[in-house]
């Protein structure tokens, strides 16, 4: 009983971060945010109830930057920068136009990619150890996703948008 109070635990800060971590990305991507505490409070005013240090740490996992343009400096992600999902992955983006679709069946996800790709996608996925998907096996153009047990499609999603963004449109 024990152990499973401690997995349900850790599932559910696992879940609580993955989508802290979509509400940083969203407040970047939307807003012009110059400190830390601006974002701070930007997130208390959602409901996420973190210290300096947390988000610190979030904002290194993002790999969020700070830059300086003409209204001063601000944050941003630098795969999205401040474009759009749909302007940021082009014709010319990697990975993301060589993701066909992602369907879910049970645990596991398949992911359809244009022929070649897929063992490159899989080694993109596998290598940020995302806690929601158990592990990849990559054929040419198809990706097996595990999932963990007890972990939703929308965690998943969640999840594998943090670094593949705009997946949520290929989604069947």
């Amino acid at each position: 009983m024990y152990i499973f109070a401690a997995q349900m635990y850790k599932y559910a800060k696992v879940k609580e971060k993955s989508q802290r971590l979509l509400a940083i990305r969203q407040i970047i991507s939307e807003k012009n945010i110059g400190s830390q505490e601006e974002l701070l409070n930007m997130l208390n005013e959602q409901g996420y109830n973190i210290t300096q240090a947390t988000l610190s740490r979030d904002l290194k996992f993002l790999k969020v930057a700070k830059v300086h343009d003409a209204s001063g400096y601000r944050y941003v992600i630098p795969e999205a920068g401040t474009k759009k999902p749909s302007e940021e992955y082009s014709s010319e983006g990697f990975p993301l136009n060589r993701i066909e679709h992602l369907e879910f069946s049970g645990q596991l996800a398949v992911m359809k990619t244009k022929p070649g790709f897929a063992n490159s996608i899989a080694s993109v996925i596998d290598s940020y150890g995302i806690y929601e998907v158990l592990g990849t096996i990559a054929g040419d153009d198809t990706i097996l996703l595990i999932n963990r047990e007890g972990i939703s499609k929308s965690d998943i999603v969640n999840a594998l948008e943090l670094i593949l963004p705009g997946l949520k449109k290929k989604i069947l």
